[in-house]
């Protein structure tokens, strides 16, 4: 576990490496939902996604001698991007091992910033974890877990302070609820600490996507499972967990409700964001505006924040959601 002053220690040392990025209201959403819905801005970040304040977060609090061989991390994409950007700011080697399913247009980000890759002949995030791991154990290196590390969650956690500093800040008064997509559990272990810490009231929404919900499989299983996979356009929140990840009893103990989120309705999700606001979100964050919109349906008048995880979508993959959506898939 995790506790408020780690997410305040990690605030600090990331403050030069990150944006805080926009709480925005969302006129068009709150209106047809009845709700007042507010996106947390993480597609705008650097990297252009939230995974950068975890990685900058675990590569800053390294010692000089942990850090000069270089560190090593296995991604599906985003937290790749992330941990190559935090080791090119303090001037360090990465290596990246990512499943043979990540989208190419990520692992050209990351050769962009200078990190080496290697693919795992599979499809499942895990395996790329075990092979990073094994690496990193072989070459004596220090290796960035994409979520099972407190300094990771403690680094996504600084969101949720941001969340309720600029929710006072706007004058919005109490958060109902705050959602967050579930891949491996970093991001909303992170937020959910802060949040309960600081607005206990509030509830924390797992979302999923339908065909890709780990954590949630395992939460329900009371352990850590492997369910069955089938493909998703939400492919940042993807594939399995490790065993014994710090996460899971986390989001056990710190969500409160999960709501599974079909393909289609991620689809949707994008497209309107691009409607409503003219911007570009990947698959992962339309499976936390679906959510957000499920429950602000459920709970009218309420205020309600969906954290947009990331904006990192090939032209591929935004090409099939903008597909199905208009075919009303």
């Amino acid at each position: 576990m995790i506790d408020s002053q780690q997410i305040t220690d990690a605030a600090d040392r990331i403050a030069d490496h990150v944006l805080r990025t926009p709480l925005l209201h969302s006129k068009p959403l709150s209106e047809r939902h009845g709700a007042g819905i507010h996106l947390k801005s993480e597609h705008q970040q650097r990297t252009g996604s939230f995974k950068v304040r975890g990685s900058a977060n675990l590569v800053h609090a390294l010692s000089d001698d942990e850090a000069k061989a270089g560190v090593v991390t296995a991604s599906t994409g985003n937290h790749g991007i992330g941990v190559a950007t935090a080791a090119a700011s303090r001037g360090i080697s990465c290596t990246i091992f990512l499943p043979s399913n990540a989208s190419p247009s990520k692992i050209a980000d990351i050769h962009r910033l200078g990190a080496t890759t290697t693919l795992v002949e599979a499809t499942d995030s895990s395996y790329a974890e075990e092979a990073a791991r094994a690496h990193a154990t072989e070459h004596q290196l220090a290796y960035v877990s994409p979520y099972n590390d407190p300094l990771i969650a403690a680094g996504q956690g600084t969101i949720g302070k941001e969340i309720l500093e600029q929710a006072t800040d706007q004058g919005l008064g109490q958060v109902d609820a705050v959602v967050v997509s579930v891949g491996g559990g970093g991001l909303i272990s992170g937020i959910a600490t802060w949040i309960k810490a600081h607005s206990p009231s509030t509830r924390v929404i797992g979302a999923s996507a339908l065909n890709d919900r780990a954590m949630a499989a395992s939460v329900e299983a009371g352990r850590i499972i492997t369910p069955e996979f089938k493909p998703t356009f939400s492919d940042g929140t993807a594939g399995g967990l490790e065993d014994g990840t710090i996460t899971f009893d986390m989001c056990r103990r710190l969500i409160d409700e999960w709501i599974d989120v079909p393909e289609a309705d991620i689809a949707h999700a994008v497209r309107k964001m691009i409607d409503d606001h003219h911007q570009l979100i990947e698959g992962a964050a339309g499976v936390a505006i679906s959510a957000a919109t499920t429950w602000a349906g459920q709970n009218p008048g309420s205020t309600v924040v969906a954290v947009l995880c990331g904006a990192n979508v090939s032209s591929k993959s935004m090409a099939a959601m903008l597909n199905m959506a208009a075919s009303g898939g």
